[in-house]
């Protein structure tokens, strides 16, 4: 019963997000790691990350039975009640927003609800089932973690949390539509109108490409406002011109079998990408960083 609770959370999810929450943080610690605050930040978003994906569970508990990788999720096969799963989200919820606010700062807390609020509100209840911009507004949720890490050291929202918040946003779309084109046929079953089922695997191979070359572009920004340093510049572009290969070879003709083959490849790469990226700012960092303010 147990692992059913914890699977329920969406494991997958919680280390991606653990993984890019521990990079912000990096990224403004600069060297100088707080580590019970380090630990703190990571429980407390931790936390809320699992409570808002035990509330999707719940949301699609309708949708959930048409998908071949979701069929067997504990509320499909009444395993654990949504009454119960709905108080495990509460508790896990209110423990992490309580660690969050009264171990870190408003920055990070506020960015947790924002997380939140949007990924259970705005992408779960509405847009996944509605819109075809589904990922671009799950995406927002997405890039809320790493801000949490960063604004828990710096406790100040500035251009570095700005251009994090921007790039981790970009990465989500490559990202998901990777596992969309991957799990296409689920995702049509189920009605879900994201980009390869709303209009072509054509066109999301495109705007794939573009968001591969906007999340390199912003985020090169670190370095271009004293961020980060050399090394940082020459790995983050080593990572992204292969990501960029990648996107590129996917035009190529090829059959369903290679296409979703070439689809898994180019999804499992953007986690490496993102996990190398965030870890790789506990060294690569600029000090001193300029802490350049918006607000």
């Amino acid at each position: 019963m147990l692992k059913q609770y914890i699977f329920l959370t969406k494991p997958g999810i919680l280390f991606g997000n653990f993984v890019t929450t521990l990079g912000g943080f990096f990224l403004a610690a600069q060297g100088s790691v707080n580590i019970l605050l380090l630990l703190l930040t990571l429980i407390g978003t931790t936390l809320v990350v699992a409570s808002g994906c035990v509330v999707n569970n719940f949301i699609d508990q309708d949708i959930d039975p048409k998908m071949q990788r979701t069929k067997n999720r504990a509320l499909v096969t009444k395993v654990i009640q949504p009454s119960i799963a709905l108080c495990f989200a509460f508790v896990l919820g209110s423990l992490g927003l309580a660690i969050l606010w009264y171990f870190t700062n408003i920055y990070a807390f506020g960015f947790a609800v924002l997380g939140f609020v949007v990924y259970v509100f705005f992408y779960s209840l509405w847009s996944k089932r509605t819109s075809i911009h589904q990922t671009v507004i799950g995406s927002i949720s997405g890039a809320c973690p790493p801000v949490i890490g960063y604004t828990a050291v710096a406790h100040q929202f500035d251009i570095a949390a700005l251009l994090v918040f921007l790039a981790y946003g970009l990465w989500q779309m490559p990202h998901s539509w990777g596992i969309a084109i991957y799990r296409f046929d689920d995702y049509k079953r189920a009605g879900i109108p994201i980009l390869p089922v709303a209009r072509s695997i054509a066109r999301t191979k495109l705007e794939c490409l573009i968001y591969v070359i906007l999340f390199t572009a912003v985020l090169n920004g670190l370095y271009c406002f004293h961020y980060t340093n050399i090394f940082f510049l020459i790995t983050f572009n080593a990572l992204c011109a292969y990501w960029l290969y990648l996107s590129i070879i996917g035009f190529k003709k090829m059959d369903k079998e290679c296409e979703k083959n070439w689809a898994k490849r180019y999804f499992l790469y953007s986690v490496i990408l993102i996990t190398a990226l965030s870890i790789s700012f506990s060294f690569s960092y600029q000090s001193p960083a300029p802490f350049l303010p918006i607000f």
